[in-house]
């Protein structure tokens, strides 16, 4: 579902003392993989420092404490990660298309060797959103515009012909949305293919 980053090449440059002697989003990207599989209590200072090959020093210095780098982290997975894959889908599909598509995004990785490791938002919002309220603002933030990208696709598949008259645009997005979220938890702790493709199964009828 989700292409890696391209690995920055560093500069052979001769660079001053001060300057960064490391590409930051490069850095930035291996710490999220590292937050993304483990989560934040899980993932130790020196558990960043193996994955991004950076000392102590330079990740404190760069991106400040450890909930301050896990932030930048999440900001970047919202960034690159879930809006990127809203846009691909809407691209590349009419709008009921695009809504089982987005569904299917998320289960397409259970059966992938390594693991699922689900959606890093989510599995934040279930870790730290409730006690946390930066944390929380963010992934807040996120839901409502997978809510707003399953309304919009919804009123364009009504006045296109691919959504039945009666259904309630606001309603059946909510209703989308908490499917979704229910979809993705369960890819990590039931992924089973044919509990997923029922729960998908059942959110597309909702259009009918």
């Amino acid at each position: 579902m989700i292409v890696p980053f391209s690995l920055c090449k560093f500069s052979r440059r001769r660079k001053m003392p001060w300057q960064k002697q490391f590409d930051v989003d490069w850095v930035l990207d291996k710490a999220m993989q590292a937050f993304w599989s483990r989560g934040y209590e899980a993932t130790s200072m020196q558990a960043l420092v193996d994955c991004t090959g950076i000392n102590r020093g330079s990740l404190y210095a760069t991106y400040g404490d450890k909930h301050a780098l896990f932030v930048a982290a999440l900001r970047m997975y919202d960034e690159k990660v879930r809006r990127k894959l809203l846009d691909e889908v809407e691209a590349n599909h009419g709008p009921r298309e695009a809504i089982r598509q987005l569904f299917l995004a998320f289960t397409a990785p259970v059966s992938e060797s390594g693991g699922n490791r689900g959606c890093f938002l989510t599995n934040t919002a279930l870790e730290l959103a409730a006690h946390d309220p930066e944390i929380g603002q963010i992934v807040a933030h996120s839901q409502k515009e997978i809510e707003a990208f399953f309304l919009q696709m919804i009123k364009k598949g009504k006045a296109q012909g691919e959504i039945a008259p009666h259904v309630k645009p606001v309603e059946a997005a909510r209703g989308l949305l908490a499917s979704l979220i229910g979809l993705v938890v369960l890819t990590r702790s039931r992924p089973d293919r044919t509990l997923l493709s029922s729960i998908v199964d059942d959110a597309m009828r909702r259009l009918n």
